[in-house]
């Protein structure tokens, strides 16, 4: 990490089908996190669209849409980074993707789209296919969605290939549980194995269907330690500053101590083929003979 790094996690409502009304928040925000000389700002899974898997079919956008365009051109002007969730509609595919745009002052939109779908998303999205990194404002991140964290691997991908920073946007219902409780479990570890700063943020409010979500946002450090969190159940933005010094002392070949172990430094990766050669179902049998 070149410098210490602003970031901001945003929790909003987002209503399914009101993109209009979502891209003002949107914008709205980001004038609010400029405010706070935050460079990279995250917000939730689907917020430009909406939440719903059952009207996914009904809703999102291309790439080219004009809705990226003029968050390209919010992004220019303000300076910053913005990772935006959507609905992204390919015309070559008859299920959309959940997905997210990171847009950077100067350069082209890129994308992240979600690879491990929740089961009540299977039928209505294609998975995505690929674990990208990003780099702005002297700062390599990647983004993975909501369930995708569930899944140690890609973290661990992601940190190989350089990541400093991780951000994991979410659209948990309420009736999931608390959101703080049941991400300290996980993504602490994430951080912590993989030597990464890890942002989270949620959805809050009503879809304008049947979903309520809890909001929620949380900072980890590379150590699985809390840097900040919000306990609002309400819209807004949680500013973190990154410190480029703590995970460059992680990174470097040069440490010394144990308390500054870059664990995947250490790996035997030659030993680790049966992580790929396994799976539940082979497992089961063995079990029932």
């Amino acid at each position: 990490m070149k410098t210490d790094c602003r970031i901001g996690l945003v929790q909003m409502e987002s209503i399914v089908g009101e993109t209009e009304r979502n891209f003002k928040k949107i914008t709205h925000m980001a004038e609010a996190a400029r405010k706070q000389q935050i460079s990279l700002l995250c917000f939730p899974e689907c917020a430009l669209n909406g939440y719903s898997p059952q009207d996914a079919s009904e809703l999102g956008d291309s790439l080219q849409s004009s809705w990226i365009s003029r968050l390209s051109e919010c992004s220019q002007d303000l300076g910053i980074t913005l990772l935006v969730g959507l609905v992204e509609r390919n015309k070559d595919l008859p299920k959309p993707f959940i997905s997210h745009v990171i847009l950077s002052p100067g350069e082209e939109t890129s994308v992240y789209r979600k690879v491990h779908l929740g089961r009540s998303e299977l039928d209505y999205f294609t998975p995505g296919a690929c674990f990208p990194i990003f780099s702005a404002h002297g700062t390599t991140f990647a983004v993975g969605i909501c369930w995708d964290w569930h899944f140690p691997e890609m973290a661990a991908i992601y940190s190989l290939k350089g990541a400093e920073v991780l951000f994991a946007p979410h659209a948990s219902p309420m009736i999931a549980g608390d959101r703080k409780e049941i991400w300290l479990r996980y993504l602490g570890a994430r951080a912590y194995d993989n030597s990464v700063y890890l942002g989270a943020c949620n959805l809050v409010g009503s879809n304008g269907k049947t979903k309520e979500f809890s909001g929620g946002s949380l900072v980890i450090g590379p150590k699985g330690d809390i840097c900040s969190q919000s306990n609002l159940a309400e819209e807004g933005i949680l500013p973190a500053t990154l410190a480029a010094d703590r995970i460059n002392l992680i990174r470097s070949p040069d440490r010394i101590s144990m308390r500054d172990s870059f664990f995947l430094a250490d790996r035997r990766k030659e030993l680790y083929h049966e992580l790929i050669e396994l799976d539940i179902s082979s497992r089961t049998k063995k079990l029932k003979k």
